[in-house]
């Protein structure tokens, strides 16, 4: 294969990700891995690697990086996980954009292309002229470009907590000033695009430092739920010019306003629970 002149930014976990490294003449490997012989086997096997603890997904490593890296970016970087390949594209696809040096959604799911695609007339007609998945939250409007109803569901899952904010909202709301508060979300699941430089350099290192605040602040029981904001808010990070809130490129002033926000969103919390508990008596459950 012919390697790319594309940088490859490798979030990785307990893997030994060559099968990247054969695509491309620069990277760094952004390691997270619990696995001490993976680590010790980058470290033998020559790598060119930065050791980062876990934080349960891929965003803490790449905005650390940009910040860190801020002045000496290189042109194109792909943002990337060890394991993208058969996790969150085929080989086929990554195949016909490694190269690409415009920004690319690195995603793609076979397995679900219909049930996110317009019905056919064949699947209409054996479901009595209804689609059969209606139901869905997610489109697709291309092969690698998925969108999904602003509905918030992975806020409430008991294995990823949240602590800030109860939903994409209230986050987006917390980051720009006025912004437009979207009927659909498109982003790539997996957070891996390829990005420039100047899309990268649309905010400052302090920005992407606050937002690691957001999301990294406990693995128990699992990474923070707004993990999951983040990761669908990176195309708007990366290709709208919103007016960011001052505190946003601020670590007190950010500091300050997230623990304003973080009681806000204790005292919803707490109010919601006693409208529960009334309401379950009401109704003779409790």
């Amino acid at each position: 294969m012919e390697k790319t002149d594309n940088f490859f930014l490798i979030h990785n976990f307990n893997t030994i990700p060559d099968n990247l490294i054969a695509y491309t003449s620069s990277y760094c490997i952004v390691d997270a891995s619990d696995d001490p012989a993976v680590t010790a086997a980058l470290k033998n096997g020559g790598y060119t690697f930065t050791h980062r603890e876990n934080t349960g997904h891929n965003l803490t490593s790449y905005f650390s990086w940009f910040a860190e890296n801020y002045d000496a970016l290189p042109e194109v970087v792909c943002l990337l996980k060890g394991n993208i390949i058969g996790r969150h594209c085929s080989a086929e696809y990554f195949d016909k954009v490694y190269g690409n040096t415009w920004f690319t959604y690195l995603y793609e799911d076979k397995k679900m292309i219909q049930r996110y695609s317009k019905p056919t007339e064949e699947m209409l007609r054996n479901n009595h002229w209804k689609d059969p998945n209606a139901d869905s939250i997610a489109s697709l409007l291309a092969e690698s470009r998925y969108v999904e109803l602003n509905s918030s569901w992975y806020m409430h899952q008991p294995t990823h907590l949240y602590r800030y904010f109860r939903d994409y909202d209230d986050a987006l709301r917390f980051i720009y000033k006025d912004p437009v508060i979207p009927k659909m979300i498109e982003f790539a699941p997996g957070g891996c695009y390829i990005l420039r430089r100047e899309q990268i350099r649309l905010h400052r290192p302090e920005f992407y430092l606050n937002l690691n605040k957001i999301m990294n602040y406990t693995m128990t029981p699992g990474f923070p739920a707004e993990a999951y904001i983040v990761e669908r808010m990176l195309p708007a990070f990366f290709e709208i010019r919103m007016e960011e809130n001052p505190w946003m490129n601020d670590p007190d002033a950010f500091d300050a306003k997230l623990e304003e926000q973080r009681k806000r969103t204790a005292d919803a919390d707490a109010a919601d629970a006693v409208h529960f508990k009334r309401l379950r008596r009401m109704l003779g459950l409790a």
